[in-house]
């Protein structure tokens, strides 16, 4: 073995890295979008997806919470719903919803629901009566702050009325991470932020807010994880009408009617955690307002219809934190020295086939590398359907997807082109006689 074996491959593995950046790079600037119909159908597709769309066993009902439907119902409608079901003692009240103007001009001509003073007043006095009503706000980005291109970072709250948010128990922001751009658009959740800082002071997020008044001992414990984003551990969904899951119904819901006729048990909302939001106008609406992509889905790639609404993705959260069942994720330096060290192994292994069996190195680096894929893709499958554990491949798969061909790239261009200029530049000619 050459003595410079190890150094060699060490060098190679920089320019498979290189190149794998370079490709990156590349389809940053979108430039065959128009003819990749796969790639952008499976763009917002992660192997994990598959877990909870098809192995995982269905969960147990979660009986402590309760996903009630304000459907398009007025302000005055929503405080008779509040006042129905605080007279059966919920633990905490969540509304997922904003009453404001949006931020047009406070008139009734920009904003209609300030006609109906009285039904202001009834849902401020419903919410002042319960005393545990956590009311949604939003994360918002000033115009200075947004110039300055910066991720993750907010300076401002959209919030609801003072006549409502003096009376409320606590408020916690709704906005869920998404690759949307706007509120409206097509969006995928499987994360969220448990905590921000806006202008120096601690938020919590509106699930976490209501977890922690149910139960501050298992709240302040998943807190204590210090994680800026925790994927979702998705549990379920309410009922399904359209098949666009395999899940069965995890949370006690009601419908509108069912508030208003008093259809339910009051066992079903004594010492519970009680959301109200939009299912719809009615429950078998197929209304995309407020509606996700989650890993439930069945059709995991291409064109597919949402499968959740908002407010039962913050129903999962709060399951989630409540039955202290989170997923744990790789840390983003282990993602990389993984993928840099099976990609050196790899690297060695293929100089040695290229060394010893040249005629052979294209069949036998192609099985090596198939079977590489294979095995690491069903470990990544089990690890998380098993242990709820995040085992991040991606870069690893990458690199090792890349290793065959970059090395001889490597050996037939990079090496053989410094080897060239070092016989140029750095060798002395032969003397004369």
């Amino acid at each position: 073995m050459n003595k410079y074996f190890w150094i060699d491959a060490a060098i190679a593995t920089l320019f498979i890295f290189l190149l794998m950046g370079g490709i990156y790079r590349l389809t940053q600037l979108r430039l065959f979008d128009a003819f990749d119909s796969i790639g952008q159908a499976l763009a917002d597709v992660e192997l994990t997806d598959y877990v909870f769309s098809q192995l995982r066993e269905d969960p147990p009902l979660d009986t402590n919470i309760v996903v009630v439907n304000i459907g398009e119902l007025s302000r005055r409608q929503v405080a008779e719903q509040i006042r129905i079901i605080s007279q059966h003692k919920p633990k905490v009240i969540g509304i997922d919803g904003f009453y404001n103007c949006q931020g047009l001009p406070r008139d009734t001509v920009f904003c209609p629901p300030l006609k109906d003073s009285i039904g202001n007043i009834m849902l401020s006095d419903a919410i002042k009566e319960a005393g545990n009503v956590v009311l949604v706000s939003k994360l918002l980005k000033s115009l200075a702050l947004s110039r300055q291109d910066v991720e993750d970072v907010y300076d401002s709250l959209e919030v609801s009325d003072p006549l409502f948010t003096d009376v409320m128990f606590a408020e916690g922001y709704a906005s869920l991470e998404t690759e949307a751009a706007y509120q409206d658009d097509v969006k995928t959740c499987r994360t969220f932020n448990p905590k921000m800082e806006v202008n120096g002071k601690e938020h919590f997020a509106f699930a976490v807010q209501m977890a922690l008044i149910y139960d501050s001992a298992r709240t302040k414990k998943f807190l204590q994880r210090d994680n800026f984003s925790e994927v979702i551990n998705y549990r379920g969904n309410i009922a399904d009408f359209f098949g666009q899951t395999k899940y069965p119904q995890v949370f006690y819901t009601l419908d509108v009617d069912d508030v208003f006729t008093e259809n339910f048990l009051p066992s079903m909302i004594e010492g519970k955690v009680v959301i109200f939001g939009f299912l719809g106008k009615e429950f078998g609406d197929p209304s995309w307002s407020d509606k996700f992509f989650t890993p439930l889905n069945l059709k995991m790639a291409g064109k597919a219809n949402p499968d959740m609404f908002g407010v039962v993705v913050h129903a999962n959260i709060v399951s989630m934190i409540l039955n202290e069942d989170y997923v744990d994720t790789m840390d983003e330096w282990q993602e990389w020295l993984l993928a840099i060290v099976l990609c050196y192994l790899n690297v060695a292994l293929f100089s040695l086939i290229y060394i010893k069996l040249p005629d052979w190195y294209d069949g036998i680096t192609k099985l090596i590398q198939v079977a590489e894929l294979v095995i690491l893709t069903l470990i990544m499958v089990e690890v998380f359907d098993l242990f709820s554990y995040k085992f991040d491949t991606t870069i690893t798969l990458a690199a090792i997807a890349l290793v065959g061909d970059s090395y001889e790239i490597y050996m037939g261009v990079i090496k053989n082109s410094a080897k060239r200029l070092k016989n140029k530049w750095f060798t002395k000619g032969e003397p004369q006689v």
